[in-house]
């Protein structure tokens, strides 16, 4: 993933689901970057972006091939996938997706920081999720996929499976200038203050569904921390990277994931859906 400045994200290794703070290495400047504008009018860099590791070997991308298959034949047989498309089908979620589509047909996902699919069995676990949705709702199109983890060779497979892999590190900061589906379980939270920092409208937010790591869970956590007889000077600037989320709380309709069983505990434990509804400019107001 992205190297930020102060973090506030879930940790991947642990079983308890326990949060820890992640601080960045310094990045190298940056060079030949491209602008976006956000929904506010500010430009921010979008850095091209090429794999480290650019050795190309069919014998990889075949056992990866067959590796994420496997994966997914797990998953789609699977309670968990099961109690999953429950939830995205009842009501009051579908609803959420009706409103946000509008007159459009198709829902783009855009799946940021998946980590190494070659390497890690978690990031095959969400990607072959993220890859049954498109398969079983007709109203899901094309997926875009980004991390800077990426090999040419994962870069491969992907597009074998149908996605495309994106050549900018947008940082997380993509407006939706239509329906949009992010799809980032665990990752950073200031990819997730990007996000939504980038969309602070009420067109932009409402263009919008994310699953990803719960904003109730950010929210306890700053919190809790706040009531701590000590407040660090770090806790503060944990609190600043997470300023969009704390916000969005206000106008954020949220529905937490039940991972069933241990087996999908460490790919989506303490993950949601968040739809956001502001209503007027007023709340969008950070303070």
């Amino acid at each position: 993933m992205v190297a930020s400045a102060k973090v506030l994200t879930l940790d991947n290794h642990t079983q308890n689901g326990e949060w820890t703070i992640v601080l960045p290495r310094r990045g190298r400047h940056r060079r030949n970057c491209q602008k976006i504008t956000t929904a506010k009018g500010q430009q921010q860099e979008q850095q091209p972006w090429v794999p480290t590791d650019v050795e190309i070997d069919p014998v990889r991308q075949s056992k990866l091939l067959n590796k994420i298959q496997i994966c997914m034949k797990r998953v789609e047989n699977s309670r968990f996938f099961l109690t999953f498309l429950d939830q995205m089908q009842c009501p009051e979620v579908l609803n959420h997706f009706h409103r946000i589509l509008g007159s459009e047909l198709k829902l783009q996902m855009v799946i940021y920081g998946i980590g190494s699919i070659e390497s890690h069995e978690t990031p095959r676990l969400q990607l072959s999720l993220a890859i049954l949705m498109k398969r079983n709702f007709s109203w899901i199109g094309d997926i875009e996929v980004f991390d800077p983890v990426l090999s040419a060779n994962e870069s491969r497979v992907l597009e074998a499976l149908g996605c495309s892999v994106l050549s900018l590190n947008e940082q997380g900061r993509r407006q939706a200038m239509k329906p949009t589906l992010f799809f980032m379980p665990h990752c950073e939270a200031e990819l997730y203050n990007n996000l939504l920092q980038s969309n602070w409208g009420i067109e932009s937010l409402n263009r919008v569904a994310l699953f990803g790591n719960s904003f109730e869970t950010y929210e306890q956590h700053v919190s809790f921390k706040y009531n701590e007889p000590e407040v660090s000077f770090m806790d503060s600037s944990v609190v600043e990277s997470v300023t969009h989320i704390l916000a969005a709380r206000r106008f954020t309709d949220e529905f937490r994931t039940n991972t069933v069983s241990d087996d999908y505990f460490a790919a989506f434990h303490d993950s949601s859906w968040h739809f956001f509804r502001p209503a007027c400019e007023n709340e969008l107001q950070l303070n």
